[in-house]
């Protein structure tokens, strides 16, 4: 049997999850002290919470290779071929981790590859994967097609709440200031495994204009899915799915929550969809 894991950076929900039959690995967040595994032992909503209250952000934890020699054991044993679709390899050492305990282990049955993604967009890539192995597929080709789409993936969103990437520091106090008096949304992409500013408009319907723009030139390729994704601002999301409804309708359209992996660095108030280019 071909099995698939990923990880928390995922942003899939655990009912979703066990509704397609992957295993999620959790990536554990540190509030100082307090450490908690991301989807079991702090729920989306008293992640952000916390996060409102905080005055620092938090930290991530990547997954450690003993943790993946437990599990890769047990798949070891079962003989079953695992797919493996982890965050982007620059953003976290998962990656690196996982193949450190395939490689202590002789695992030949484990198959790893850089996603070169995170959040909804690894989420879909993780759907469509699902979808390869319930056409019966075996993990070889399924890597092989996965590989394909990555360069084909297109994330788009924006950032309403500058608050977050200032505390990070990937924005400067007096641009934070600036962007927040003029209203201004930084539209973001991932490229080549990293998050990247594309643009920045004046105002939520000025964003998805401009994310209107972006699909255009990069037009969606009817044969997958869309994932829309939201960091706690369900009705920011209503507003983009109403907005981008005659570039929706007749597709198949997962909802994702953005949790507390990506959360940590975004904040609240992002909004966007990922999809494979044609």
């Amino acid at each position: 049997m071909v099995k698939i894991l990923t990880d928390s950076s995922c942003d899939l929900s655990l009912a979703r999850c066990e509704e397609l039959g992957v295993e999620m690995l959790p990536i554990t967040v540190n509030f100082g002290e307090e450490s908690y595994r991301a989807n079991l032992d702090i729920t989306n909503g008293e992640f952000y919470e916390k996060l409102a209250a905080a005055s620092e952000l938090p930290k991530t934890a990547q997954i450690t290779p003993a943790y993946f020699e437990k599990i890769f054991r047990a798949y070891q044993e079962s003989g079953d071929e695992v797919v493996c679709l982890f965050i982007s390899a620059k953003m976290s050492g998962t990656l690196q981790s996982a193949t450190v305990a395939r490689d202590i282990l002789g695992a030949d049955n484990i198959y790893l590859f850089d996603t070169e993604n995170v959040t909804f967009a690894l989420g879909l890539l993780v759907e469509e994967a699902v979808k390869m192995r319930d056409r019966g597929l075996g993990a070889r080709e399924i890597v092989r097609d996965i590989k394909e789409l990555v360069p084909r993936v297109r994330l788009w969103a924006l950032i309403d709440d500058l608050k977050y990437l200032k505390m990070g520091g990937r924005l400067s106090a007096t641009s934070a200031l600036f962007a927040t008096i003029l209203g201004i949304c930084p539209i973001i992409t991932l490229k080549d495994g990293l998050v990247e500013v594309v643009g920045k408009a004046r105002g939520k319907k000025a964003a998805f204009k401009t994310i209107r723009g972006l699909v255009e030139k990069n037009e969606i390729s009817s044969d997958y899915g869309v994932s829309v994704g939201h960091a706690n601002v369900p009705e920011t999301r209503d507003s983009f799915l109403e907005y981008f409804e005659d570039v929706l309708k007749k597709r198949e359209v997962y909802r994702q929550d953005i949790g507390s992996i990506v959360g940590t660095h975004t904040g609240p108030g992002a909004v966007g969809f990922a999809y494979i280019k044609k």
